[in-house]
Formats: C-alpha cells, sequence, structure tokens
C-alpha cells in the first residue's frame, strides 16, 4: 500500500517538476524573445544586421524544441545569438552614422570649395574691372595729353603764321619807310641843285 502511494507522490513531483521547467523554459524564450523585439521595435535600428537577427530567431526556436539535457546548451547559444545580433546592430549602426558624418563633411568641404570658388570669381571679376576702369581712365588720358599737344601745336602754328605774317608787315612798313626816305633825299637833293643857279643870277 506504501509503495503505491510513494509512486503516486514521485509521479506528482515529477509532473511538478515537469511544469515548473516547462515554465522556466517558456520564461527564457519569452525574454530572448522579448530583446529580439526590442532590438526590432527600435527604429533607429531598422534594417540592421538582419542576418544575425535570422540566427537569433533561429536559436531561440531550438531552445523551445531541445530536450531536457541540450536545453541548457541551446539556451546559452540563443542568448549569445541575441547578444551578438544586438551588437552588431549598434556596430552597423556606429557605421553608418560614420558614414553620415562622412558625407556631411565631405558635402561641407564642397560647399566650402564651391564658396572660396565663388569668393576668388567675384575677387578676379572686380580686379578685372578695376583694371578695365584704369585702362580706360589711362586711354583717356593718354588721348586728352595727345589732343592738348595737337591744340599746342596748332597754337604754336597760328602764332608761328601770325608773327611770320607781322614780321612780313614790318618787313614790308620798313621797306616802304626806307624807300619814301630815299624819295625824299633825292627830292631834297634835286631841290638843292635847282636852287643854285637862281641865287648865282641874282647877284649884281
Amino acid at each position: 500500500m506504501i509503495r503505491p502511494l510513494l509512486m503516486i507522490a514521485f509521479a506528482a513531483l515529477l509532473a511538478v517538476a515537469g511544469t515548473a521547467r516547462a515554465a522556466d523554459d517558456d520564461a527564457d524564450v519569452a525574454r530572448l524573445n522579448q530583446r529580439l523585439q526590442q532590438l526590432d521595435d527600435n527604429l533607429s535600428l531598422a534594417g540592421m544586421a538582419s542576418y544575425e537577427r535570422l540566427q537569433a530567431r533561429q536559436a531561440i526556436e531550438r531552445v523551445a524544441t531541445a530536450r531536457s539535457r541540450d536545453r541548457a546548451n541551446a539556451l546559452y547559444v540563443a542568448d549569445r545569438r541575441v547578444e551578438t545580433a544586438e551588437i552588431a546592430a549598434r556596430i552597423e549602426q556606429g557605421r553608418r552614422e560614420v558614414d553620415r558624418l562622412e558625407r556631411e563633411r565631405s558635402e561641407m568641404l564642397v560647399e566650402a570649395s564651391r564658396r572660396e570658388a565663388e569668393r576668388a570669381r567675384r575677387e578676379a571679376e572686380h580686379l578685372r574691372i578695376q583694371t578695365q576702369i584704369h585702362a580706360e581712365e589711362a586711354e583717356h588720358l593718354r588721348l586728352a595729353a595727345e589732343q592738348e599737344a595737337a591744340a599746342r601745336q596748332q597754337a604754336e602754328g597760328v602764332l608761328n603764321d601770325v608773327a611770320g605774317a607781322q614780321a612780313a608787315k614790318l618787313r614790308a612798313a620798313r621797306k616802304r619807310q626806307a624807300e619814301l626816305a630815299r624819295r625824299e633825299a633825292e627830292l631834297m637833293s634835286a631841290g638843292g641843285n635847282v636852287d643854285k643857279p637862281e641865287s648865282k643870277s641874282s647877284k649884281p
């Protein structure tokens, strides 16, 4: 009578232990699935470490179907797979962030180069305009100097012409004056010769 009771009690203990172990199995699987779900729900990690996540899910499924003697090893592998998926996702996130920062840096360098080129172009255009203005001013001064020299030369020519004409008139006037003086002298000389005989005839 005692032996059957012991067997019944032992069977009950095994059932309770099996139920407890099944509950533990469910808790471990739920915990690992929850970690994967948190990884999936993180939008900043979306699409990252897809292969590692697949391996973690497969490892969790093997925990649920593993025999009692293989469960501990399967649980360890599943836990490592989930951790690997988490780390891989973080690494890929960091790599993408580095790539994003590198792209931003490249874009900033390109923009800085573009602005520098634009500034250099504006300075070159400003220098070109200034050079053109100076060249036009120099050309204007050259033309003004040439016009002034031509006007001076023309004025000197006019003055020379006027001076030449005045000199010619002066020479002509002097020539006429000399001619008049010569004629006057001749007349006076001729008049003196006429008066001399008359003076002789008047003597007694």
